[in-house]
């Protein structure tokens, strides 16, 4: 035990003092010698202040990223604003330079001459699409920047309110991300399986969404030959952007059905339809016509052995169907995994014709060196090439890493290998005919991160978009996108005019 006196001594201040001196003492060499990268101690790192730090320390970069104030994300909600963009009313696909979509943009697509020949048969057919009464789809693969729907939905509404379409488009069987573009039930006995998670299916057979569900069969029910019931549910967004709200086409995607499974189709609570699914094990789709939007859609499922239901289409009757593939955690070099006959067979029922990948988020914490770098660029390219083939060649359009800060030395910096990412992808996209947008420059380049949490744009990990963010974000690439199919407007009328002479 401690003696009172003990415990109640007091210390002077010339005490105090000494012993800041000793600390500093044994510190102060440590810190003066302590190299960058920190001192190697059975096998840990451990970091020190160097002394050029103690003695002038880092400030903080504050990025001047008052460009975004010049990026309009005007409410496109609003009605009045909608009928000006809506080409039903002007020359179909053909804005001129003064239209309110064609805004000078503030950065562009990179592209090869192979990219470009590939974006223009895309421009091409949307030049024309609700005239000709067609539908087109666009995908959106991505990592957690794009999730619940973020981004896409923005991106989404801008062309739909530009060349025709309505509805989320293709959207998981088994949905476990918020999101604002659709409402999403099931039933319990649905399990979600992904090729870029833990739960995986055996036949790879996932299809365009990558993510796949299969009901459990119950084992009392099997073994009195009674079928096993299951269903999926969905609703319209009551809080997302007018166009992806309203869908009178409803496309069910399946495979692997090698039972009889019945599928009942329940109108706001009422038998509209039943049918039976294809049970010869390959890829199929069932579709269902409805006059108006369902307020409530019931599909219920009874089988002895459960089919792989790979996703569900909601669309209008023509225009583009854009659709949002969120894939968390993914460095998107999961494609060639893929069964390859299930995707390809939703891409050729979807007629995709344009295909936006957007990754390198999650690989950037973890480079150590530049040939990791270029390992990853050069496994990033083999997947665009894998996309291409499954998709009859449908345009690429590569999204690289945005700009993302790590905490060093007390500031927010940018992780150092980005740049290099960014020109390694760059150069792989183009060599495998895909245009590239460079998210990272268009956010202001190197440490814009903290600029855009200070502002509110981006969460407090310094890695993802807010709300307002993923609008900012979006509409720049928007720009960029609408302004290289004003480039091939203006090119084509001018090869028009020039055959006319000749």
């Amino acid at each position: 035990m401690f003696s009172k006196g003990f415990l109640m001594k007091e210390y002077r201040p010339i005490n105090v003092l000494f012993f800041l001196l000793f600390t500093c003492s044994l510190l102060l060499p440590i810190v003066y010698f302590a190299p960058d990268d920190g001192y190697e101690i059975f096998g840990k790192n451990l970091k020190f202040l160097t002394w050029e730090n103690l003695i002038t320390p880092k400030n903080q970069q504050k990025k001047n990223i008052d460009f975004l104030d010049d990026v309009d994300v005007s409410d496109i909600n609003d009605e009045s604003f909608n009928a000006r963009l809506d080409s039903s009313k002007a020359e179909l696909g053909l804005p001129s330079k003064s239209s309110v979509l064609a805004v000078a943009s503030q950065t562009h697509l990179e592209q090869n001459d192979e990219a470009k020949v590939n974006l223009s048969t895309f421009f091409s057919t949307l030049r024309n699409i609700t005239s000709q009464k067609e539908k087109i789809s666009i995908f959106h693969y991505g990592d957690s920047q794009i999730e619940g729907d973020r981004m896409t939905a923005f991106i989404r509404q801008r062309l739909q309110s530009q060349f025709g379409g309505a509805g989320p488009g293709l959207i998981p069987s088994i949905n476990v991300y918020s999101t604002i573009s659709f409402g999403h039930n099931y039933s319990g006995n649905f399990k979600r399986k992904v090729i870029f998670g833990k739960e995986k299916l055996i036949s790879k057979k996932y299809g365009a969404m990558l993510s796949a569900a299969i009901f459990e069969i119950d084992s009392l029910a099997f073994k009195q030959k009674i079928p096993t019931e299951a269903w999926i549910e969905l609703t319209p967004s009551t809080k997302g952007y007018s166009r992806c709200k309203a869908y009178t086409n409803v496309n069910l995607f399946y495979t692997n059905c090698i039972d009889t499974c019945a599928i009942e189709v329940f109108l706001n609570g009422e038998l509209y339809s039943s049918d039976s699914l294809v049970n010869d094990g390959s890829p199929h789709k069932i579709s269902f016509k409805f006059p108006t939007t369902p307020k409530k859609l019931r599909l219920v499922f009874k089988s002895k052995s459960s089919p792989t239901i790979n996703g569900i289409s909601l669309e209008g009757d023509v225009g583009i169907q854009m659709n949002n593939v969120a894939m968390r955690g993914s460095s998107g070099t999961q494609f060639t995994s893929l069964e390859k006959e299930t995707f390809s067979f939703m891409h050729r029922s979807l007629k995709t014709g344009l295909v936006i990948m957007q990754f390198g988020g999650n690989s950037i914490p973890f480079f150590k060196d530049s040939s990791s770098v270029r390992s990853y660029a050069r496994r990033f390219k083999r997947q665009i090439e894998f996309v291409k083939k499954c998709t009859d060649n449908a345009a690429i359009i590569v999204i690289g890493p945005s700009d993302m800060s790590q905490l060093q030395d007390g500031i927010y910096q940018t992780y150092p290998f980005i740049p290099y990412c960014i020109k390694q992808m760059k150069k792989e996209t183009l060599n495998a005919g895909g245009s590239y947008w460079d998210l990272y420059n268009a956010m202001g380049g190197k440490d814009s991160m903290f600029a855009w949490v200070e502002n509110n744009l981006a969460g407090k990990d310094y890695v993802h978009f807010t709300t307002k963010g993923s609008k900012k974000a979006s509409q720049l690439f928007y720009d960029a996108l609408i302004d290289a199919y004003n480039n091939w407007a203006e090119n084509l009328k001018v090869e028009t005019v020039e055959e006319i002479d000749e």
